[in-house]
């Protein structure tokens, strides 16, 4: 079985935030046949596209996996759904929420799966985090690190450093 390096975003905004990220990556800590690598600092963000509603706390982790992506992709819904994630409002207020974002260089373009996400290079809330942790990772389309991404991003939502 092939090791794969993945990335994947954090966000909660409902309840105890800071709880409810530090749920998730025991979690994720806790998958089968995967290795916690790197775990970004947390960071309360503006929230973008749905505005109103309360502000995020967003970070980023690495992982190695032998998992295939449709195999992770369930494994993050199954994370989510006994975190009780309730999904009501596409981009609206949630418990936990996690999204690959890179998976080795691969490119999927499935309607329940899109490798890399496509809302990564107009992400700030995603970039910051990720930048923290893997400066170097390659956009599989762009050909652009992270790094040079997070440094040309659009998206004007303040990411503020908070404490673990």
């Amino acid at each position: 079985m092939t090791l794969h390096r993945v990335s994947v975003s954090l966000g909660s905004n409902i309840g105890d935030r800071v709880a409810n990220l530090h749920a998730a990556i025991e979690s994720l800590r806790d998958l089968e046949h995967t290795h916690l690598l790197a775990a970004s600092a947390l960071y309360e963000t503006q929230p973008r596209v749905v505005e109103e509603q309360p502000d995020f706390i967003n970070a980023c982790v690495v992982l190695e996996t032998r998992l295939r992506p449709h195999e992770l992709l369930s494994a993050l819904l199954r994370i989510e759904q006994k975190m009780g994630r309730v999904r009501v409002l596409d981009k609206g207020p949630r418990t936990i929420d996690l999204d690959i974002l890179l998976f080795d260089q691969e490119q999927i373009n499935d309607p329940d799966l899109q490798i890399p996400h496509p809302g990564l290079c107009e992400r700030a809330f995603v970039l910051v985090p990720l930048r923290e942790i893997a400066p170097d990772a390659i956009h599989p389309t762009l050909q652009r690190t992270v790094a040079e991404l997070a440094r040309d991003c659009p998206d004007t939502g303040w990411v503020r450093k908070i404490k673990r």
